[in-house]
């Protein structure tokens, strides 16, 4: 039986992708800031730990504790939206050292284990957003492409330890938590020379049908976990796929 540790599961696709993989018999490492068991299904096979992975000593501890791990999956991100000139320099801090930071520190924690063993999977889900670029997202879509770049680079890195590195980029997924996680970080004073802007973005945001599923991202977190034919990058969702496709 195989382990997977998945960051970010208070929620969202973290929480449907742990969901996905223990009812295929996988021990599930499910980590969160605030644990919390009783949003899974109660299970031998699954563990709830604590992690901010913005926390070196919590990095450290989560990693202690799970013990031998064959999957890492790095979800735990934060949203932000709002003008580039509205947004202070600590808000865009924290966003890097959650979305782009946490990735690599987890990552690095769990290397020395997949190098020694010279096997392992690293799935880093970032966003679709990348692909293309839209406003007022500037430094949420930083974040996650410097995850791209990072990703790609260490996948040739790390081929000669027979570990595998792949990328999940979902696409707008309304019925998770994500946009009320945001809400800190989205700016209520947005400049009053960008009101008309972000008012057509949420306009178009609302009169589209194709949305990202939770369930889209757990098959595709599944498939990266287990098929090595698995490309570097791959779109999970209607929006995200029809995204890819016209690039």
């Amino acid at each position: 039986m195989k382990t997977v540790l998945i960051t970010g599961c208070s929620s969202g696709f973290g929480l449907e992708t742990a969901r996905y993989f223990l009812a295929r018999d996988w021990r599930v490492i499910a980590t969160m800031r605030t644990p919390r068991a009783d949003l899974l299904p109660r299970s031998e096979h699954l563990r709830v730990l604590a992690l901010d992975v913005t926390d070196p000593d919590s990095i450290r501890r989560a990693v202690d504790a799970a013990g031998t791990i064959d999957v890492l999956v790095n979800n735990a991100g934060i949203g932000m939206l709002g003008a580039l000139e509205g947004t202070s320099m600590e808000t865009a801090r924290d966003v890097f050292e959650t979305n782009t930071l946490g990735t690599m520190a987890m990552t690095q924690a769990v290397l020395p284990q997949f190098r020694q063993r010279q096997a392992g999977v690293i799935v880093n889900v970032t966003s679709s957003v990348t692909l293309k670029p839209l406003p007022l997202l500037s430094v949420y879509t930083a974040s996650k492409a410097a995850v791209n770049a990072f990703t790609e680079s260490l996948a040739l890195e790390l081929e000669q330890f027979n570990v595998r590195v792949s990328l999940v980029l979902p696409g707008r997924a309304p019925e998770t938590r994500f946009g009320e996680n945001a809400q800190p970080r989205i700016q209520d004073g947005i400049p009053e020379a960008y009101a008309g802007l972000a008012q057509d973005v949420f306009a178009a945001w609302r009169q589209s049908s194709a949305v990202t599923r939770a369930q889209d991202v757990a098959e595709a977190v599944w498939r990266a976990a287990n098929d090595p034919s698995y490309p570097v990058r791959l779109a999970a969702g209607a929006d995200a796929v029809a995204l890819a496709e016209s690039c």
